[in-house]
């Protein structure tokens, strides 16, 4: 499991360099904690055993066991408006005195008015919406959906790329740590190179940049297959990968020359984190269905949504997403909170702002520190690439992981992708202030590592 093939969605919970920290930091309440948690847990890659034990979160902040307090630039991105954000906690309290529940065959009011504003503040025409417990259970609607409308069953996706642990989403998923060793996935799921400029595979930083060979080939499939169902790609991977917005145009109108939906998946980025309430509209782009999730729970609970066309409203008598949570009033009274709260608090814009300062801070790292290898942001969305040498772009998987560990130990938390790419997603609700801090801490931990390699 140490192979750079499964490093890629987070970083690897069974290390040396964890093991050394957990030995300095973790007292004995802690540690016995934790083994109970790995005695009764399934243990798996990525999550148990674990790293530490939580007692509270707040804001910006978590907070272990023995009362030491981090900045939580990870968040499984569901933090948009901040941990234990108190209107959602009030939405909540308040939802459950009302309707705790409702049954199958009823609605209620709160699920009308959350699916209403999803109407509402969604891009284009995408106006009707199905609602899900999850975003992995969201991807698996948007894949039926699409078959059910085009009489087809093929996806193009992208290697590297994440939608989810069940088994329909990881056949279009694109990462080793998911897929192998599983067995037969879906039948028809094709997958294309990701549009990674940095580590593209047809080497466009030697070409002078970008030439959209990446987006071409995605039009050579669909052209050749001709009977694709649906593409289905993040418009930006976690890690991050941020295309030109021509790359997804020229998707765009592939997919409508040859008969196929484009689905969006943005259930970790949707709701302000890129500068927008969508991440497609950076693009100048709308799907015909688009997937989001995790935040839209307020960080606190469990929810997920497909927002597709009228025209795509075509499974009257099927079953597309018959969960038992699918309106739940809570879950849905908890989500019509959030938005409030990232449209009064003009959360986007604070992305915009704070993170577009974070990328300048990380720049100005670049030219001190040649670890670095490449940063990039679109709003909160930020990820820092180490490299052992910039001009072969190896990958520095022990460096990141140190960097990883040191921060952690300064009070700042985020987590690694593809094994040396620092990935920071904060709540939008940061500071600049609380950003300079974060960005001063990364700078040390940087330090700190380069001066021991």
């Amino acid at each position: 499991m140490d192979s750079f093939k499964n490093k890629s969605e987070g970083d690897i919970n069974i290390s040396p360099r964890r093991d050394a920290w957990q030995a300095v930091h973790l007292d004995e309440k802690t540690r016995a904690l934790l083994d109970e948690d790995a005695r009764y847990f399934l243990h798996q890659s990525l999550s148990t055993p674990c790293l530490n034990v939580l007692q509270a979160c707040d804001g910006i902040y978590i907070e272990d066991l023995q009362g030491r307090r981090y900045m939580d630039f990870h968040g499984n991105n569901v933090h948009q408006v901040g941990f234990s954000n108190p209107d959602v906690i009030t939405a909540i309290k308040t939802q459950l005195d009302e309707l705790s529940f409702c049954t199958r065959r009823y609605t209620n009011r709160v699920a009308v008015d959350l699916a209403k504003k999803l109407a509402e503040i969604a891009p284009g025409d995408l106006n009707k919406v199905l609602l899900a417990t999850g975003g992995a259970s969201a991807v698996g609607i948007a894949i039926k959906l699409a078959r059910l409308a085009t009489g087809r069953h093929k996806t193009i996706s992208m290697w590297d790329s994440f939608h989810g642990a069940s088994l329909d989403a990881i056949s279009v998923g694109g990462e080793a740590v998911f897929r192998q060793g599983i067995g037969p996935l879906l039948t028809g799921a094709e997958h294309v190179p990701p549009s990674d400029e940095y580590r593209c595979l047809w080497d466009c930083h030697q070409r002078g940049g970008c030439d959209l060979k990446c987006a071409h080939y995605v039009e050579y499939v669909l052209e050749k297959e001709g009977d694709i169902a649906a593409v289905i790609a993040e418009p930006v991977r976690s890690t991050p990968y941020i295309p030109r917005p021509e790359y997804w145009q020229t998707i765009r109108e592939a997919c409508d020359r040859q008969g196929a939906l484009l689905i969006f998946d943005e259930i970790p980025h949707a709701l302000g984190r890129t500068g927008k309430m969508f991440t497609c509209e950076n693009f100048g782009v709308v799907p015909d269905i688009l997937v989001i999730g995790k935040g839209l729970g307020g960080g606190i609970l469990p929810l997920a949504a497909i927002i597709t066309r009228t025209e795509l409203d075509v499974a009257a008598d099927r079953a597309l997403g018959h969960y038992t949570h699918e309106k739940n009033p809570v879950a849905c009274a908890a989500a019509l909170a959030t938005i409030a709260a990232i449209e009064s608090l003009k959360l986007a814009e604070n992305a915009r702002q704070v993170g577009g300062y974070a990328l300048e801070r990380m720049n100005a790292m670049m030219a001190n520190q040649p670890l670095i290898g490449d940063v990039r942001g679109l709003g909160l969305l930020m990820g820092m690439e180490l490299v052992r040498d910039r001009v072969t772009r190896e990958r520095a998987t022990d460096e990141a992981e140190a960097v990883m560990y040191s921060a952690l130990s300064k009070g700042l938390s985020f987590k690694i992708t593809m094994g040396n790419i620092l990935t920071l997603t904060p709540p939008l609700t940061i500071t600049r202030t609380e950003m300079a801090q974060a960005m001063d801490i990364l700078e040390q931990s940087l330090i700190e590592v380069q001066r021991t390699a």
